[in-house]
């Protein structure tokens, strides 16, 4: 395949016209982009995701989740919407021009709205996403954090989206083609990746460039990853380090702002039509290629070589060829990487592979990384972000009935973590976040959550700074309580105790009189008895209180953190 870097059509306007529109969109209607849109907007603006020439409407959306096709018939796999709430929506004429703005406030770009519909998510779950199970992150985002109407029309950017990191190492579409033109790269093999790099991903980099006789585009994502990935500042600080690994004169790296739905198999291609856009002619395409591990039944999503069935299929039409992803593992004999299925002695030779999870388990815990596995520049920078576990921050969550025992087992687990020393720890109860963080807040459903919220940022960034935070609200609701998990567990472990006394022992010992006032129909919403109580499924641990000492349930607490790591035994 040959490149054509001519530049493509992006959808800015020119400096003199952004400088007259930025003043009349001033007084438009106008929408705050979430982080996940204005990485969707970025792409829009700059051509990384051309044909398209805005936010998906009604029938592009339908042919987009039916067939992976646009109503004019080309490809285009992953659905790029404008979420907004009810409220937002009612206050929206079809036809109408509406501002969208940074999370500072700054006017990006402006928007003619041509539609607006409310989508059938879980029909969007099962075509684009395979099936419609939270465990999935995109399909948690689509029913958990995305608004309910979509709006959709062509979008006239004004000014790319502000990035102060690494400001070098990013380019639009046409930034890369203009490169790839003065070096005279006529082909280009991109390698997708939201890890760190380790020897087997160089080796397979090489072979991949070797192979295809081509030119290595190493193309990170820096904009939304999976929950719980490293964060982006550590895995360029990792990436830059690697580089210098890499023939210069054969080898770039860019940054790609991209918002990832780990959508697997649709992933791959609409990966496949953005490389293609930044001018590359081949794709390496990984086995399970962006997929988001386990479902709730403890199955894969996807199939390991789902992603390139679904490529080579399209390949023609995405005008990129496949790379085939080589599995490496490192032949202790020959002191060399070799792909798994290509080593004819296997049963005479020592092969070693450490998996991702393998890796997490020895920065966790603070273990030797062999030198054949990773660079040490790497495994340097990982170690900076993650110190062993019994140095970082992290947050118990502790979830029942009012009166079920949380606080007095908080308390109790509070003076015990003092007594050990090492860390400072905070205690988040449910009626001094209620005095301090929420005084104006009542007990609807709305409102419970907005609680829970502020108790888990609160704890976040306890946890980010190294300390420990205890939590002990009533927690009623199972999607708050994941949402919650997933701010913490970026910055440290987060785990949850379901304090499991039932409602009947609860409303016996009703040590506040709250149970009787409520039974009396004096307290609304009262959780249990007028309001719902969702229990907890896969909390990391479950204490029973009936019949058992506060300081014994304390220290199951105590075992618990020691048998994550989280402590380090005497």
């Amino acid at each position: 395949m040959t490149m054509d870097l001519a530049p493509i059509p992006e959808l800015y306007v020119s400096y003199d016209s952004a400088q007259k529109l930025k003043i009349e969109a001033g007084e438009l209607t106008s929408h705050d982009l979430t982080p996940r849109q204005i990485c969707d907007l970025e792409l829009l603006m700059n051509g990384g995701f051309n044909p398209l020439k805005g936010f998906l409407s009604e029938e592009d959306y339908n042919g987009v989740v039916e067939n992976m096709r646009l109503a004019d018939g080309q490809l285009w796999p992953m659905p790029i919407t404008l979420d907004v709430t009810e409220d937002f929506a009612s206050k929206i004429e079809l036809g109408q021009d509406i501002a969208l703005r940074d999370q500072e406030g700054v006017i990006l770009a402006t928007m003619t709205v041509t539609d607006k519909w409310e989508p059938n998510k879980s029909r969007e779950a099962e075509k684009v996403f395979g099936a419609d199970d939270l465990a999935h992150p995109a399909v948690n985002y689509l029913h958990n954090t995305a608004g309910k109407i979509y709006l959709g029309g062509p979008v006239t950017g004004i000014q790319q989206p502000v990035h102060y990191d690494f400001r070098g190492r990013r380019d639009t579409p046409n930034e890369l083609r203009a490169y790839f033109r003065k070096m005279g790269w006529r082909k280009v093999v991109a390698f997708q990746t939201r890890n760190p790099l380790h020897r087997a991903h160089q080796e397979l980099t090489f072979r991949a460039a070797r192979e295809a006789q081509a030119n290595l585009l190493i193309h990170p994502v820096v904009g939304m990853t999976k929950p719980g990935d490293v964060d982006h500042f550590t895995r360029v600080r990792c990436y830059e380090a690697v580089l210098d690994k890499y023939p210069a004169a054969t080898t770039t790296m860019s940054l790609l702002n991209l918002a990832m739905r780990m959508a697997g198999p649709r992933e791959a291609v609409w990966h496949g039509l953005i490389r293609k856009n930044h001018g590359c002619t081949h794709f390496i395409v990984g086995r399970d290629h962006a997929g988001p591990g386990k479902n709730s039944a403890g199955e894969d999503f996807y199939g390991p070589y789902d992603a390139q069935d679904l490529f080579r299929e399209h390949q023609e039409e995405i005008g990129i060829e496949m790379v085939d992803f080589k599995h490496m593992v490192y032949v202790q004999e020959r002191a060399q990487y070799e792909p798994a299925d290509e080593i004819a002695d296997k049963d005479d030779v020592t092969i070693l592979n450490i998996s991702g999870t393998e890796l997490r388990r020895r920065l966790a815990e603070g273990l030797e990384i062999p030198e054949w596995f990773s660079f040490p520049e790497v495994v340097t920078e990982l170690r900076k972000t993650k110190p062993p576990r019994s140095k970082q921050g992290f947050t118990v969550f502790f979830t029942g009935f009012s009166g079920s025992g949380k606080s007095t087992i908080a308390n109790a687990l509070m003076v015990k973590l003092m007594e050990m020393g090492g860390r400072p720890v905070t205690l988040l109860d449910g009626d001094i976040v209620r005095k301090n963080l929420s005084s104006e807040l009542g007990f609807s459903k709305e409102h419970r959550d907005l609680n829970i919220r502020r108790i888990g940022y609160v704890a976040s960034e306890i946890t980010k700074n190294g300390g420990i935070a205890i939590c002990a609200p009533i927690a009623p609701y199972t999607a708050t309580r994941r949402a919650v998990r997933e701010d913490i567990e970026q910055y440290g472990a987060f785990v949850e105790v379901h304090v499991a006394t039932t409602i009947e022992e609860c409303e016996r010992r009703d040590r506040k009189g709250l149970y009787k006032l409520a039974r009396e129909g004096k307290i609304k919403e009262f959780t249990g008895i007028s309001d719902p109580y969702e229990t907890p499924t896969n909390a990391e641990l479950v204490v029973e209180t009936e019949n058992v000492e506060v300081d014994n349930c304390a220290h199951q607490v105590l075992l618990k953190l020691e048998s994550m790591g989280l402590i380090s035994g005497k």
